[in-house]
């Protein structure tokens, strides 16, 4: 893991409340973190994310992964370092957002483990 995926883990993912995945493999992927019970994965940006063909892959990727029935959330190693309570905070608001509509529409999002 880069610093700031060890930050991000040890700070404040691997203290929440429900089970969060590191490394998990998607399919032909391998995701950052991983938040099944909410069909969230976090994505952490380094500048090689900034290049042409990273950027095509990450939006093949995404589009993939959201396919699937998962929400992509991307921050970059600077939102971490620099913003790391709004990074935070961000990721419990779309957790808490999931599982509202999780709850208001329960076959929305299909039931499966990558």
């Amino acid at each position: 893991m880069t610093k700031e995926e060890k930050h991000l883990w040890y700070d404040f993912l691997k203290k929440l409340p429900m089970s969060v995945y590191r490394q998990k493999v998607i399919d032909n992927y391998i995701v950052d973190f991983c938040i099944p019970s909410s069909r969230l994965i976090v994505e952490l940006d380094g500048s090689q994310h900034y290049e042409s063909d990273a950027k095509e892959y990450d939006k093949e990727r995404d589009e993939y992964l959201h396919s699937q029935g998962y929400t992509v959330l991307r921050y970059t190693n600077l939102d971490v370092n620099f913003n790391f309570d709004g990074v935070c905070a961000d990721i419990l608001k779309r957790i808490s957002e999931s599982n509202l509509i999780r709850q208001d529409k329960p076959d929305t999002f299909p039931n499966r483990e990558g």
